[in-house]
């Protein structure tokens, strides 16, 4: 399999599948329990805790597709109720705990996690903190299923990182990049208060700058033959495959 190929396969499964955790009841409840009040608190402190304890405005030029009052607002709900550091392991235990419910029992972890580890050690991690900070998050070395949604996690963070600058290098900001995306009735609900339409002229710029990113994951990919390229592209279309919605 060439590597753009094998990008465009796997993109849209790690995205959805990380989605499909983000905004599950049983993630939500995990907060709760922890003691983070109803709300963005811990998916803001738990996701953006590996930036450490950061300014609610650095958290959202590191981040940038959510709206900073919904970033703000959720990082400072979770201030009070545990460190960042603290925050980022719990939502990393989430993460595998959400894993371990929702990846089919007859996927092949083993296999997915040796090849997800070699795609996340060859990352230059440059101008990409999110994902630089989610990589150094430490995985249970007796959690094979666990630690494949971890590795999940974070690749997904790495395109979504790549993705930013990508939108910033062709002209766009990260509230016209949402607008483009969902339209501005939904880029509402990703925090982005009043946003406005974009002019039709800049939309192709959204279009360089999902090529853009492609580029930027290519080294990635690169360290893998054809085979591998084929079968990592096999493995994730079964490990996302039936999440629980």
């Amino acid at each position: 399999m060439e590597i753009f190929d094998c990008i465009a396969a796997v993109a849209r499964p790690i995205h959805d599948f990380g989605d499909a955790f983000m905004s599950h009841e049983a993630t939500a409840a995990v907060g709760l329990r922890a003691g983070f009040p109803p709300g963005r608190g811990f998916y803001c402190r738990g996701r953006f805790g590996v930036l450490g304890e950061a300014p609610a405005p650095v958290v959202q030029a590191v981040q940038g597709f959510l709206g900073p009052h919904l970033v703000g607002a959720g990082w400072e709900a979770g201030r009070p109720v545990m460190p960042a550091e603290r925050a980022a392991a719990c939502y990393a235990r989430a993460v595998r705990t959400w894993g371990r419910a929702n990846i089919p029992a007859d996927a092949d972890v083993e296999h997915f996690n040796r090849l997800a580890q070699q795609l996340i050690d060859a990352a230059d991690a440059d101008a990409l903190p999110l994902f630089a900070g989610w990589r150094a998050q430490p995985c249970p070395d007796d959690d094979p299923v666990g630690t494949a949604m971890q590795r999940l996690h974070v690749l997904r963070e790495h395109r979504g990182a790549c993705h930013l600058v990508a939108v910033r290098q062709c002209g766009l900001s990260a509230r016209a990049a949402m607008v483009i995306d969902l339209g501005v009735e939904q880029a509402t609900r990703y925090g982005w208060q009043e946003p406005q339409p974009v002019d039709a002229a800049r939309i192709p710029r959204r279009q360089r700058a999902e090529r853009l990113t492609d580029e930027l994951q290519a080294p990635l990919y690169a360290t893998l033959t054809g085979g591998q390229r084929a079968e990592f592209a096999r493995l994730v279309d079964a490990l996302t495959a039936s999440p629980t919605r």
